[in-house]
């Protein structure tokens, strides 16, 4: 099978490639084609890469190309994992949120929106030229914001576009192993959008053990999320919240983190990969490109969220939090359940149908599906109660409006996005960002 990675050159792409070395069954990926605008930071991921297929048999061949549809013929999957503005436009994000006192992260809030509407127009052309050059492919899309990425390109492609986020995993993962779990085994009732959801229940042998953690407080404090959130208000919510959610149920304090802080997350990681791919650019042929990237991308993992830990006090990661849910895992779990029929049941991000009664059909959500050669099928889920369902709902109406921003190219309609966003809350406030973003992105010149 041939697999297409969009974002090539992003710095997660060894993640992908790696998982993919550890499958040698009949229909695995046997060529892999990486694709980016920046030919530099392809020559240096195919370094890595060539560094990790050393000595693996049978490793799936590697070639990387500028050109987009060239890439995609043929293509049986195709993953996207584009980043439009690079990191530059990730850390302008954030400063321009946070100098109208906003959270300017880049899937949440004003960050999200902006960039929403410069990726929403880069990722509908992809689905186009995909339905054109490999309209049997399946798109893997891992592009942030993930949910409203992939509901702007299943208006392409419908069911063929599924939305992956190793976040609502993570989480899963870390309630199983305080519940003393098998996190492979244990099925994680979770449901919501993407970077907005609600882990409800899990059951380990068919039984809801989260009431078990729910009433006790020291166990609640022990992992990532309940030291996040706190016991307290873990218990009153009756749930784990992923946690994205810390930036709405914690926004004031985490504003302020950020404000504070001596470095915007954008720009650090703006910063610590440009030396990444500048050091390996200018390293000797015998060094070691896998070990660099090894070390880059511990730093990075260690530093992830740091602002929303020190606004809840709660100091360094722990060692056991470090792993996340593994998107490159879910990524080849969910190829795998198409291409072999492997059934099986993953959280993904795809049509709502008629799962939320409170959200129209297309809408695109976070749910648990089973998973076959047909596709993700979102499974049966209990309705939120009523705080989730209004963020919920809050949340995909100023996803819509971005969606049809970036369609019309309205600035009135992007006003609008911004004003209806819960964490903006400000006619006034959304001008001045409208603009200010307009001023540092000039991919938003469409927005008349």
């Amino acid at each position: 099978m041939k697999l297409v990675i969009l974002g090539g050159g992003g710095f997660r792409v060894p993640l992908v490639y790696g998982a993919l070395l550890g499958d040698h069954a009949e229909g695995r990926v046997t060529e892999v084609v990486l694709h980016d605008l920046d030919a530099a930071r392809l020559g240096a991921v195919a370094r890595v890469l060539a560094d990790q297929a050393a000595g693996e048999p049978d490793a799936p061949t590697v070639t990387a190309t500028t050109d987009l549809d060239e890439a995609l013929r043929g293509a049986d999957f195709v993953f996207s994992a584009i980043r439009v503005g690079g990191l530059e436009g990730r850390a302008a994000d954030e400063r321009v949120a946070l100098a109208e006192g906003v959270l300017g992260q880049e899937t949440v809030g004003a960050g999200g929106i902006a960039y929403g509407l410069r990726t929403v127009p880069v990722a509908v052309d992809i689905a186009r030229r995909v339905r054109q050059h490999a309209p049997d492919a399946w798109v893997i899309n891992f592009t942030n914001p993930a949910g409203l990425v992939t509901e702007a390109m299943s208006r392409h492609l419908g069911d063929r576009v599924i939305g992956i986020c190793d976040s609502p995993v993570g989480l899963g993962r870390r309630v199983a192993r305080m519940l003393g779990g098998n996190p492979d085994e244990a099925f994680i009732d979770y449901v919501g959008l993407n970077h907005l959801g609600w882990l409800r229940g899990l059951r380990i042998a068919g039984r809801d053990e989260l009431p078990r953690l729910l009433d006790d407080p020291q166990m609640l404090g022990s992992f990532e999320e309940g030291r996040l959130f706190g016991a307290e208000w873990l218990q009153s919510l009756g749930s784990i919240p992923n946690e994205y959610l810390h930036y709405y149920y914690f926004n004031r304090e985490a504003v302020r983190a950020y404000q504070e802080a001596e470095q915007t997350r954008g720009a650090f990681l703006r910063d610590q990969q440009a030396r990444f791919y500048e050091e390996l650019g200018r390293a000797e042929p015998s060094t070691s490109a896998l070990k660099a990237w090894d070390a880059t991308r511990a730093e990075r993992e260690a530093t992830y969220m740091a602002e929303n830990r020190e606004a809840a006090g709660v100091g360094e990661r722990a060692a056991e939090d470090l792993e996340s849910g593994g998107y490159e895992k879910v990524a080849l779990a969910l190829m795998r359940a198409i291409a072999r029929d492997e059934r099986t049941t993953l959280i993904l991000n795809v049509r709502n149908r008629t799962t939320l009664s409170a959200l129209d059909a297309d809408a695109v959500i976070e749910v648990p599906c089973s998973v076959d050669a047909n596709g993700a099928h979102p499974m049966a889920v209990d309705p939120l109660p009523g705080h989730a369902t209004g963020l919920v709902c809050a949340v995909k109406a100023v996803e819509r409006e971005v969606l049809s921003a970036a369609e019309s190219g309205s600035r009135a309609t992007a006003v609008k996005a911004f004003a209806l966003h819960p964490l903006v809350d400000s006619v006034g406030v959304a001008r001045r960002l409208v603009e200010g973003y307009r001023g540092v992105h000039p991919g938003l010149g469409y927005l008349g």
